[in-house]
């Protein structure tokens, strides 16, 4: 990614020295259910710095981008507001928000996955707020401590299972790409390649390669060795891993942050670490979930704008964030501090975003779940071999994205 020397300082020390007037006011967009009680300090600070006035409104993130296609041409869209960032390419294909300028010399601050998920054509386009992945859960009345390799909760699964008393060791949602990608990135595979530039190649298809061939092989032992009970697999296969977990049946699970007070809830004396190490001596990878700050193309003042998200993104404001929301902020000087590093839960998230890889922010992407799970489909109930299974689907999503692209 090129960075241009300067320029992002320049800027805003530019911004800094604006002689701003009471009359200003930006209209903000934060994510819901008390999240904008975490930058009530920095706003407060803002305003008195820029004798501005910062209106919050919270809509949840998910909805945003869509809401702000209707209410930018109007006028009555944010300057700022929040946006996942596998949505970043479409919205900028659409001319819904423009490039954040200090992020190209600030970038080093982030996490270099968090920054990429909003990278599109050599431009950033995001603020990374909060990063999520995948983590290990373990019941530590069954499992005292995590294992560090996969090949360790292998072996202890099958011990588990072979005494026959209703009970699992580690289960996994492995038939649905979102949680089989960690397994077989480390092992070479991937979605989509890259073009000379850093841009998503999506005629490049990763999928069905050695490394993918070889780490569903790893992920059908699992299920070959009678590690997974059967009720697992299909549309109801996550409810069926977090009963399990949730009634003391199974020992470690692999999910997400959004199960922590779920299974608080439950009663389960739960740990959580990030996930293990793969037989190839990898660690095991994971789709990382990003959530940033966005500069609307509607936005009535977007140099306040920019100012704004710099200004709330300080690794002061954005600790005091940390705090108040439990969402994980990707700067390395808030994941590398002791409240973070000291902390079981956060600290196996931060570490388990480090090694995590951004989930691709094409539109193309859609393409891919539905070909790709119907292979794992055929894997497990023997239709089709491994490597036979990936390529049909490799070969459907191919044909999917040229009839796409043909009918832009």
């Amino acid at each position: 990614m090129k960075k241009i020397v300067g320029l992002a300082s320049s800027l805003v020390v530019a911004l800094y020295s604006m002689n701003a007037s009471a009359a200003r006011e930006l209209y903000v967009w934060e994510d819901e259910l008390g999240k904008s009680d975490g930058i009530i300090e920095a706003v407060s600070e803002f305003e008195k710095m820029y004798d501005c006035k910062v209106r919050v409104e919270e809509i949840n993130f998910t909805e945003q981008i869509d809401k702000l296609r209707i209410e930018g041409p109007s006028g009555n869209g944010p300057d700022v507001l929040m946006l996942p960032s596998d949505k970043a390419g479409s919205a900028v294909s659409l001319g819904l928000i423009t490039p954040i300028g200090f992020m190209q010399e600030d970038q080093d601050k982030y996490i270099p996955s968090a920054v990429s998920a909003f990278a599109v054509g050599g431009e950033i386009y995001g603020v990374p707020k909060v990063v999520e992945t995948l983590v290990m859960y373990y019941n530590k009345d069954l499992l005292k401590e995590p294992f560090d390799t996969l090949s360790e909760y292998f072996d202890y699964s099958k011990s588990i299972v072979a005494k026959n008393d209703g009970t699992y060791g580690l289960l996994a949602k492995w038939d649905n790409f979102y949680y089989t990608f960690g397994v077989t990135y480390p092992y070479g595979s991937y979605v989509f390649g890259t073009d000379a530039d850093g841009n998503l190649d999506t005629h490049d298809l990763g999928l069905s390669n050695d490394g993918a061939v070889a780490g569903v092989e790893l992920i059908k032992s699992f299920y070959t060795s009678g590690c997974f009970p059967k009720e697992i697999q299909g549309e109801n296969g996550i409810d069926a891993i977090n009963t399990l977990f949730e009634s003391g049946k199974a020992a470690a699970v692999i999910n997400g942050p959004w199960r922590l007070e779920i299974y608080k809830k439950a009663g389960i004396n739960y740990g959580v670490s990030p996930l293990p190490v793969l037989p190839n001596g990898k660690p095991m990878s994971s789709f990382l979930g990003v959530k940033g700050y966005v500069i609307s193309t509607y936005a009535k003042d977007r140099d306040l704008a920019e100012a704004y998200l710099h200004f709330i993104n300080q690794t002061k404001y954005a600790k005091i964030r940390y705090q108040i929301s439990r969402e994980i902020p990707p700067l390395k000087s808030i994941m590398s501090d002791p409240i973070i590093t000291d902390d079981e839960i956060a600290n196996a998230i931060a570490v388990q975003a480090s090694r995590a890889v951004p989930l691709p922010s094409v539109p193309e992407m859609i393409e891919v779940w539905g070909p790709i799970e119907g292979a794992f489909k055929s894997i497990l109930s023997g239709k089709q071999s491994v490597r036979d299974a990936l390529k049909s689907a490799t070969d459907h999503i191919n044909y999917q994205i040229e009839s796409y692209d043909s009918g832009r």
